[in-house]
């Protein structure tokens, strides 16, 4: 699933698969490039005791990511992102042998990235699964295309979803993410008026040719610039800004419709901000709500105490505990006899003889 690709081509495996799962759903912040994210509680994001993942732009200039991945050309990020060894970053292998953007590096040669192929035969109902399910597709879809990979319907949050998932992520915080980009104040009062009022988070294209029926000419449209787009420094044209909110709406679309195979496979997506077009489809929490439920279930770094650690002895035991015992599986070491080596306990201490047989 993911590996390490060299400038001559040669492969490295890294099982990474289910790395960042634990005994409770494990979260991760998922990052957005919205303008929202300017106005959130950033510093709230950054203490908790939970990873930040980014996708392309996202964060830049506000607080650096934990994992990152993108899904367009490589010389459109920035050169600290691939050569950060802080960062844990996931490219498609297609982008191993481009050069970082003001360097002769290839991208393959960058600390801690991590390559990985797509896979184009998933649909709705198995997004996101760690192995090929055995459902019907559509005749046109080749079966060599059903291995298992890396979902992105080309889109980077979608790649990025699919990848949290197989890191052994289940509850994904989404800031910064608000799937559509709003037409400015100027072409609002000029579409009122031809009586045409913009409705909330309503398609650009959809409004635009609303616009047009009512009798607005197409180029008086097109001089009202549409800025705000991202939290960062950029501004799309206006065609291409149109562009990018129908490519928003779609995305949220697919969303909505894998929702039972995402419940199945237990992801949780929770959205954090405000007015997102997510929002219509999945539970929206404040990021102090979330940073509290973070708090609560792993602990605050921040307020934990350090007096007595090295000195006290006393137990820290959770209170109330009722007593606790560790069983093997019933016929354990029988399995293990029959397991391959490399599946078996490394230890096994006890006969089964001794093991009583499971009364009533």
């Amino acid at each position: 699933m993911f590996y390490r690709v060299f400038p001559d081509h040669a492969r490295q495996s890294l099982p990474l698969e289910n790395h960042f799962a634990g005994p409770q759903p494990t979260a991760c912040w998922l990052i957005g490039g919205g303008p929202s994210l300017k106005t959130l509680p950033l510093e709230q994001i950054q203490r908790s005791p939970c990873p930040k993942f980014a996708v392309n732009l996202a964060g830049s200039g506000l607080f650096r990511p934990n994992f990152w991945t993108s899904y367009d050309p490589t010389n459109r990020f920035q050169k600290s992102i691939y050569l950060d060894p802080s960062v844990l970053k996931f490219v498609h292998a297609c982008r191993a042998m481009d050069l970082i953007p003001e360097t002769t590096f290839k991208v393959c040669e960058a600390p801690n990235l991590v390559c990985f192929d797509r896979v184009r035969g998933r649909g709705f109902h198995d997004f996101p699964t760690s192995t090929t399910p055995s459902v019907t597709r559509p005749a046109e879809i080749p079966s060599q295309e059903l291995i298992p990979g890396i979902t992105d319907w080309q889109d980077s949050f979608i790649q990025a979803i699919d990848i949290a998932y197989r890191l052994g992520f289940r509850r994904l915080y989404l800031a910064g993410c608000d799937f559509f980009i709003a037409p400015p104040p100027t072409l609002i009062d000029l579409a009122r008026k031809f009586n045409v009022q913009y409705e909330s988070r309503e398609p650009l294209g959809r409004f635009l040719s609303r616009c047009q029926q009512a009798g607005a000419a197409r180029s008086d449209l097109e001089r009202h610039a549409i800025s705000d787009q991202y939290h960062f420094d950029e501004v799309k044209p206006f065609g291409s800004a149109v562009q990018t909110d129908d490519h928003y709406f779609r995305v949220a679309q697919y969303l909505r419709l894998s929702r039972r195979a995402l419940s199945l496979a237990g992801l949780e997506l929770i959205s954090v901000t405000p007015h997102s077009r997510l929002n219509d489809y999945f539970p929206y929490q404040s990021v102090s709500a979330v940073a509290k439920t973070l708090f609560q279930d792993i602990g605050d770094p921040v307020t934990e105490p350090t007096r007595g650690r090295y000195t006290s002895n006393a137990s820290r035991s959770a209170k109330h505990l009722a007593p606790m015992r560790d069983f093997r599986p019933h016929h354990w070491n029988r399995l293990a006899d029959n397991a391959p080596p490399d599946k078996r306990p490394l230890q096994v201490e006890v006969p089964e003889e001794q093991i009583p047989d499971e009364v009533g």
